[in-house]
């Protein structure tokens, strides 16, 4: 995808047990860069405060520290996201200029690159969509005269493309609007459970397919992070620099073994605490589901602490058909999108429907910091009130799996963005 001559692997580093710290990431970065050579103008990509644990705020300032006058933009691949705060910006990535950063516009300011065409989506998806998909980038990227656009941020599990990261950054982070929609929807009615922790997938083929047809004009380097838990807190387990696919293949291999965590048995309770100043959403908040569905036990429950909980999307659009429609399961959503057109023109949010919804299997109860029990239960989950839970389930006293809670056991999870959580059965 990148002009930057021959497809090239700049810096590579990680191992399930490695611990890199602070200075191990500058140093790598730094030498990744002089591999790299002088640059005219550099543009960074890297994401919002809602991957504020991918360490990209601080490679990102390293960029700066190091290209100095040279790096002249900073683009949040915020993707549907709302714009970062001033706030947000400075706790991400601390005394990096607020003028240098942008907003993305994913309704309007976009470049088409080209269109993958009806028949190969139709091919990837197994006959279930038939639609060209439009390769479409940030107007900044193509005409801002760059001769490096660094790509940075977290390769993790994900539930629309299988594994985040890589060129999802750029044709989602900072796509449009018929592009992000669509691949979402490719991405639910093919089955996340089929494409969660997984590097090959529809979605990941469709982007492949962008970069290979009309990318190779981008000067696109990638710098990818491997981040995951650990007794001590969240450990950076790798770190891997490259303008190709065999840097995501490199992240996406070690994340595997990082952050799923493969169980025996099914779980029949789970917490998961929703950091404030990262979940915001259920857009995003129903990560605990997400990540966790695979997992889950029939008929089991799981609880959202959820302190930061103030509405459903981060969108006006596509908060307002979450309210409209609410988490209804599959093959509902597909029957309500062949009949109301508001859901066809958004399909990113008929996508996040479909993947909200436990299809009946389990119970969600939300334990929102700002929003009613008839607004969470009009959107068909349960409601809890989150003082008289957070006290029953103190997010200070638990630690990330197995717990025993008034002779009840319990499976905790704090933050449910940097996991996925399987049986062994069901993932394979």
């Amino acid at each position: 995808m990148a002009s930057t001559g021959n497809a090239m692997l700049y810096y590579r580093r990680g191992k399930e047990n490695d611990r890199l710290s602070t200075e191990d990431l500058r140093q790598g970065l730094i030498e990744a860069l002089e591999r790299l050579g002088k640059r005219r103008k550099v543009l960074a990509l890297p994401p919002d405060i809602t991957r504020f644990y991918s360490r990209a705020g601080e490679l990102t300032r390293c960029a700066w520290q190091y290209y100095g006058q040279t790096l002249t933009d900073i683009l949040p691949a915020v993707g549907t996201h709302f714009a970062m705060t001033e706030p947000e910006i400075r706790r991400m990535f601390g005394d990096v200029p607020v003028g240098l950063f942008r907003e993305h516009d994913w309704r309007g300011g976009l470049a088409t690159l080209g269109e993958v065409p009806g028949e190969f989506v139709k091919e990837v998806s197994e006959g279930r969509l038939d639609f060209p998909w439009p390769a479409q980038v940030d107007r900044l990227l193509v005409e801002g005269g760059f001769d490096l656009i660094l790509s940075i941020g977290q390769v993790v599990p994900h539930e629309v493309v299988g594994m985040a990261n890589y060129n999802k950054n750029v044709f989602v982070g900072t796509g449009g609007v018929e592009g992000i929609n669509k691949s979402h929807y490719l991405g639910a009615v093919y089955g996340m459970e089929r494409m969660m922790g997984r590097a090959d997938t529809p979605v990941r083929r469709v982007l492949n397919y962008a970069s290979d047809h009309f990318g190779r004009d981008l000067p696109v380097v990638y710098v990818h992070t491997v981040v995951g838990p650990s007794k001590n807190g969240l450990v950076t387990r790798g770190l891997f620099v490259g303008d190709d696919i065999e840097c995501f293949h490199l992240a996406a291999d070690l994340s595997l073994k990082v952050n799923f965590e493969m169980l025996d048995e099914p779980l029949k309770k789970v917490v998961v605490y929703l950091e404030p100043e990262e979940f915001k959403s259920t857009w995003l908040g129903n990560k605990s589901i997400y990540r966790t569905r695979m997992a889950m036990a029939d008929g089991g429950e799981l609880i959202v602490l959820a302190p930061g909980l103030r509405e459903f999307g981060e969108d006006k659009q596509i908060d307002a058909l979450i309210r409209k429609y609410g988490y209804v399961g599959t093959d509902k959503v597909l029957q309500l999108v062949d009949e109301n057109e508001d859901l066809r023109a958004n399909l990113s949010a008929a996508a996040h429907l479909i993947h909200g919804s436990t299809e009946g299997r389990f119970r969600v109860t939300y334990c929102p910091g700002h929003l009613t029990r008839q607004q969470i239960e009009s959107i068909n989950f349960q409601y809890a009130d989150l003082a008289e839970m957070i006290t029953r389930y103190d997010p200070k006293k638990l630690r990330n799996g197995f717990n025993t809670v008034a002779g009840e056991e319990v499976f905790y999870i704090a933050n449910p963005g940097l996991g996925l959580w399987s049986t062994r059965a069901r993932f394979q």
